[in-house]
């Protein structure tokens, strides 16, 4: 049996420190110690108290991002609102993708895209979902 056999959700960068500093503003994670501007590859750490999480590790590749990311990360705000983290990313160089936001703002979701293109879906926060 396996237990989280995940190390790491690997995404391609242009840039991968510019990218790991986006994502660990998005996740919370730490940029790996050893990890520095210029780097070929960065690491996003998860902190001990966000469990058993994989990785996010950035690896820099020669070409733009052209199409769909066939998998992506569904974000929800551990804290504030859904909108709240949409207005706090897009400050951080997101950009709106698709807003599937229903018509009374309970329900729904907005897609974003980091600085560097790969998609991101922000869901409702913890504290509008209520109690699991």
């Amino acid at each position: 049996m396996f237990i989280n056999p995940v190390a790491h959700i690997t995404f391609d960068a242009l840039d991968p420190y510019r990218a790991a500093r986006f994502w660990s503003e998005v996740t919370g994670f730490a940029v790996h110690p050893d990890d520095k501007e210029g780097d070929d590859e960065v690491l996003l750490e998860p902190q001990p108290a966000q469990g058993g999480v994989p990785g996010l590790l950035f690896v820099r590749v020669p070409d733009a991002k052209s199409v769909k990311n066939r998998v992506h990360l569904d974000i929800r705000p551990p804290t504030g609102t859904r909108d709240e983290a949409v207005e706090r990313l897009t400050a951080l160089g997101a950009r709106i993708v698709d807003d599937r936001r229903a018509p009374d703002g309970v329900l729904g979701w907005v897609v974003l895209a980091d600085p560097e293109g790969n998609e991101l879906c922000i869901e409702r926060g913890a504290a509008e979902r209520g109690p699991a």
